[in-house]
């Protein structure tokens, strides 16, 4: 058993959540290739690496997309409702602060 489970649901769960990351992050990506463009993006994007602790999220169900609902949370909390646009939040999330 894994987390109270037996490992066919705890594996069905994973690739449940897995499917729905890819499709959130797929919207995602969509939503802000509509909004930034596709060669805006390609030449705002910075160096930034995503942290060991989201690499590994791909391994806890549903922690992927949960990640991913937090960016489009960030996206419309604290930039859009402060009057930021979707160009500020892209250079946000690509680029290493200091």
């Amino acid at each position: 058993m894994i987390a109270g489970m037996y490992e066919q649901e705890f594996i069905a769960y994973l690739i449940f959540g897995l499917t729905l990351n890819f499709l959130f992050s797929i919207l995602f990506g969509v939503y802000l290739t509509k909004n930034i463009g596709i060669e805006d993006m390609i030449k705002l994007k910075g160096d930034k690496e995503q942290s060991l602790l989201v690499s590994i999220s791909l391994f806890i169900p549903f922690a992927k997309m949960l990640i991913t609902l937090y960016r489009v949370g960030i996206l419309q909390i604290y930039f859009l409702n402060r009057g930021y646009s979707h160009k500020e939040f892209w250079i946000y999330m690509t680029h290493k602060r200091d």
